[in-house]
């Protein structure tokens, strides 16, 4: 696999990390869980992938995780 090339504000990197969570519970089964086709899912959680905030929290709830949101500082900001 190439070299994902990001910035620290990059959703590319939670998809690609929830990818790679998934993978490793199975694909398969998380993709049922949630109600996503296999070859979809795997698309859409590559580092290529593009994919809808809703297949992200899908995903995030069949893996048992959580997203937290909290405030910036005004230095982390872009």
């Amino acid at each position: 696999m190439g070299k994902l090339v990001t910035t620290p504000w990059d959703p590319t990197l939670v998809a690609v990390a929830l990818g790679d969570i998934a993978r490793a519970k199975g694909m398969t089964q998380v993709a049922r869980e949630a109600g996503l086709g296999r070859e979809s899912l795997y698309k859409a959680l590559s580092p290529g992938g593009n994919p809808e905030f809703a297949t992200i929290m899908k995903v995030v709830s069949v893996l048992g995780l959580r997203l937290h949101a909290s405030p910036a500082s005004a230095k982390s900001v872009a």
